[in-house]
């Protein structure tokens, strides 16, 4: 029997050889095109990896030839999930890293330097971005990575409450603070205290720590530097604010709700990171959103610093698609997109121009921010970082107890650091004997 159409006959067995064939051909020509994109595989984590895929759409538009697949993956599970992918070869071409993780993930070779992708860029300008987080991205003199958003720490404070203690402004230097903290706490009902440190919470020692001249490792990162004469006044100012009962001995998860207990007076300050402007406004009455404000860090002669934190944009060295990785890091790095972004997420941008719209320039609470992020500085750029501040924060939570004096805290935090970086100091050795 023969299958009859268009004026030509072909034996049953010659059609089924050839139909295989003949609807490959029609499937490629139904995608026409599509086949000829670039597909970018972009790994970016939690809440960003939604935000970010609302914005490729438009970028997709500006380049048809480019297709961009963004994975999520979970803050809590992507660090071994990086680490996997660089041992097997099988890493995407871009991803978001939190500016932390550079340092290990370049000390693997895992990352493109992108300095001459800079030098040529029209749109990433490193002079418009905050000194402190591009020099986050800069990893033994190499810049490997590209500021994507930006935090950092600084004061939360019911405004409210000063003015009763008799203060009309938040302090500048930490001899005022350690006077409003005292009236604060003179005039505090029981159970209620001047500040909220949760003593598992590194930030707020490891901020008041960046605010001295002395860096917090050295020798190349070789030794911890904790017993240094400035992180030693850190330390002391932080562990005095609990030996005068001004903070609690409490942990984060034993304030559940920190935002109420501000709202209801139980803390005056709150020292925490901007997501938690958008957690006042949505979590206290309309009659509450004038009794809060921000303020940025007090230092121990003046403004002080704060942590360089957020995340950077990086290319995988291994990607076959560097040029249009380096395109989407371009999109993403726009003023007007960060902007968009903001307005997505509530992530701050890097850059200063981002800064001009309407939405960050005008809110009176993230004002703060942009003077404080004049002022972040990184943390040491080396992989053992996040273990090192880690037993920091255990053995200054032991002095917050009155376990340890301030000295021997210190003393142990360097113990902890050293034992931390002995490989570091090995290899570091190893290499400059070779040499």
């Amino acid at each position: 029997m023969a299958v009859t159409g268009g004026g030509h006959t072909v034996s049953r067995r010659r059609w089924r050889l050839l139909a295989p064939a003949l609807l490959l051909v029609g499937i490629a020509a139904c995608r026409g095109d599509h086949d000829d994109r670039h597909t970018l595989t972009f790994w970016a984590m939690g809440r960003e990896s939604e935000a970010v895929a609302q914005l490729m759409p438009a970028f997709e538009r500006e380049h048809p030839d480019i297709l961009v697949e963004v994975q999520q993956l979970p803050w809590k599970a992507a660090h071994q999930k990086l680490l996997t992918a660089i041992a097997g070869d099988t890493t995407p071409d871009v991803a978001q890293l939190g500016n932390t993780w550079l340092a290990e993930l370049h000390a693997l070779d895992a990352l493109v330097p992108l300095q001459p992708y800079v030098e040529r860029s029209r749109v990433v300008q490193p002079a418009d971005y905050f000194p402190g987080i591009w020099a986050t991205n800069r990893i033994d003199g190499r810049l490997v990575g590209i500021p994507w958003y930006v935090d950092t720490r600084l004061l939360f404070y019911r405004r409210d409450l000063l003015a009763t203690a008799g203060f009309d402004a938040p302090p500048r230097d930490w001899a005022a603070w350690s006077r409003q903290l005292a009236a604060l706490q003179a005039h505090a009902a029981p159970d209620h205290y001047a500040i909220l440190l949760p003593t598992n919470e590194f930030e707020q020692l490891l901020s008041l720590g960046l605010q001295q001249d002395e860096p917090l490792l050295r020798d190349g990162g070789r030794y911890g530097n904790f017993e240094s004469a400035g992180f030693k006044r850190a330390l002391a100012f932080y562990v005095e604010r609990f030996k005068r009962h001004e903070a609690p001995l409490l942990s984060n998860t034993e304030v559940p709700n920190p935002w109420a207990e501000v709202g209801r007076g139980v803390y005056a300050f709150y020292f925490s990171g901007p997501w938690n402007i958008g957690e006042f406004r949505q979590r206290l009455p309309a009659s509450q959103q004038d009794a809060w404000a921000t303020a940025p860090l007090p230092g121990p002669d003046g403004p002080g610093a704060g942590i360089a934190s957020g995340s950077s944009l990086v290319i995988f060295r291994h990607s076959p698609r560097k040029a249009q990785a380096w395109l989407l890091i371009e999109y993403l790095s726009r003023p007007s997109v960060q902007r968009q972004f903001y307005q997505l997420l509530g992530d701050m941008p890097p850059r200063r121009s981002a800064w001009q719209g309407e939405a960050l320039r005008d809110d009176p609470a993230v004002r703060a921010f942009r003077e404080q992020l004049e002022r972040v500085k990184p943390t040491p750029p080396v992989p053992e970082w996040e273990r090192i501040v880690t037993e920091m924060q255990l053995v200054a939570a032991r002095a917050a107890h009155g376990e340890l004096t301030v000295d021997q805290a210190a003393a142990e935090i360097d113990r902890r650091a050293d034992a931390i970086l002995a490989k570091r100091r090995w290899m570091l050795d190893r290499a400059g004997s070779t040499r």
